[in-house]
């Protein structure tokens, strides 16, 4: 029973209350996750990322061959997409300056190119997708060639399923000789250059119906590599600090361009080269000269230092690989350190 009384004004000042109701409420509509089909989409290569947009070419090779800008959908946000993928569009395609595209979806990739923060770090940052090439830029000298570096680039390509290529700079400056040394184990492809001298014909044949990517630490002359290939690329150089022997940072976005028959990315030097996304098991792979001596192996050896009766270490110091067999053995080692 209320405890009002039945003339009470209160309770009529209740009764007489308007509630306000939404017309269309959220939520009132059932949510799906059916997205479109797109069934209208076109398919281009990204050549280009920045901040937001990306370059795509679309029709490539066509009659209708164009250049698109485009935007990555909200279902895609999740998701990165990144130089040399294969994507559907939506939208205005027809390239028209100032229209926008929309990317809706990313086609399978054939390889990923990936690299890690370091070696602990398992969140890895996709590189570039779809190449099947992979050419690594060091220079004799001026900076200082780094053959760990280049082992954590071979391991990174081994791991993707990527072809690597060698590549020497500024052999002018120093014998490259002692640097080739230590990979002379490898079915490695060899390229030497020099300013002035840079074997533009070869790298062309070489690239010739692939997708490769350009990687190197800053001040190799990976850049100018670039520009001898694509003159229309205008790729920034820069030069080497004399006080810390280190070059600077001239490419800063990742960007391909046509080359030929094929296609070569440029990334931005960097300095080291993180492998914590690579499975350990898969390092020994990009040593092909140490593979061949672990067939005889114990079933489970670690090819660590402290590994009993490994083949790698034994044959080794029996003068298996001859001078380079040390050099070999412990880059490997250090690799499975860092990721064990």
């Amino acid at each position: 029973m209320s405890w009002l009384p039945e003339d009470d004004p209160e309770e009529d000042r209740y009764a007489d209350f308007e509630v306000r109701v939404r017309p269309n409420p959220r939520g009132s509509r059932a949510r799906t996750k059916t997205r479109p089909s797109h069934e209208d989409a076109v398919t281009g290569r990204v050549f280009a990322v920045d901040r937001g947009r990306y370059q795509v070419l679309v029709d490539e090779g066509g009659k209708q061959e164009r250049e698109l800008t485009a935007s990555r959908a909200s279902e895609l946000r999740s998701q990165a997409v990144v130089v040399g993928d294969q994507v559907d569009l939506v939208g205005d395609t027809s390239g028209t300056e100032g229209t926008l595209a929309r990317i809706v979806r990313i086609q399978p990739r054939t390889t990923v190119l990936r690299r890690s923060a370091d070696d602990t770090d398992a969140i890895e940052r996709i590189i570039v997708a779809n190449a099947d090439q992979m050419l690594i830029v060091t220079a004799a000298a001026d900076p200082e060639p780094r053959p760990r570096l280049i082992d954590r680039y071979l391991v990174a390509a081994f791991d993707a399923g990527i072809f690597p290529i060698l590549c020497v700079t500024k052999i002018d400056l120093q014998d490259p000789a002692e640097l080739l040394a230590n990979f002379a184990g490898l079915d490695l492809e060899i390229v030497l250059s020099s300013p002035g001298k840079v074997p533009t014909e070869r790298l062309l044949d070489l690239l010739d119906g692939h997708t490769t990517v350009a990687v190197g630490h800053s001040g190799v002359g990976k850049s100018t590599l670039v520009n001898a290939l694509a003159p229309d690329a205008n790729r920034a150089t820069g030069r080497v600090n004399v006080t810390t022997g280190r070059g600077r940072h001239t490419s800063s976005s990742t960007v391909s361009y046509r080359v030929r028959g094929g296609w070569i990315i440029d990334t931005p030097g960097v300095r080291s080269f993180g492998l914590g996304h690579v499975d350990p098991a898969n390092i020994l792979g990009s040593f092909e000269d140490l593979a061949l001596l672990a067939e005889d192996c114990p079933r489970g050896c670690t090819h660590l230092p402290d590994s009993p009766d490994c083949a790698i270490a034994e044959k080794i110091a029996a003068g298996a690989l001859g001078n380079v067999g040390a050099y070999r053995l412990d880059s490997l080692h250090r690799l499975l350190s860092a990721l064990g």
